[in-house]
């Protein structure tokens, strides 16, 4: 005959935050082992895109982590993604490109 198997805690619903894997203890019971809700991957926040590279884990495990896991070498490294990246550059050079544009015009309008 099957084991039955009851839940542990208080809470007696399948929930997410309820989650089970039955396990075979040495002394040969079944018993339920909680799940811990696993974290996603950082997503950047002007893109909308997974941040590549950056380990996804909870707060707590990321104390334990080495830098490595949680950041890329790059500029805004492990926060916006290279896309967000490559705009931000892109736009500073072009507004650059603008105040030079304007500082021309501006000394041809002086000579006239």
């Amino acid at each position: 005959m099957v084991q039955r198997i009851t839940y542990r805690r208080r809470l007696s619903y399948n929930t997410r935050s309820n989650r089970v894997k039955k396990v075979r203890t040495p002394g040969g019971k079944l018993v339920f082992q909680y799940l811990k809700k696993r974290p996603s991957v950082p997503k950047c926040p002007v893109t909308g895109l997974k941040i590549k590279g950056v380990k996804p884990a909870t707060n707590q495990e990321k104390t334990r982590m080495s830098k490595r896991l949680k950041t890329v070498s790059r500029s805004y490294g492990g926060v916006l993604s290279h896309q967000a990246v490559r705009d931000k550059i892109v736009r500073a050079f072009l507004i650059e490109e603008q105040k030079i544009v304007m500082k021309v015009m501006k000394a041809k309008g002086k000579k006239e």
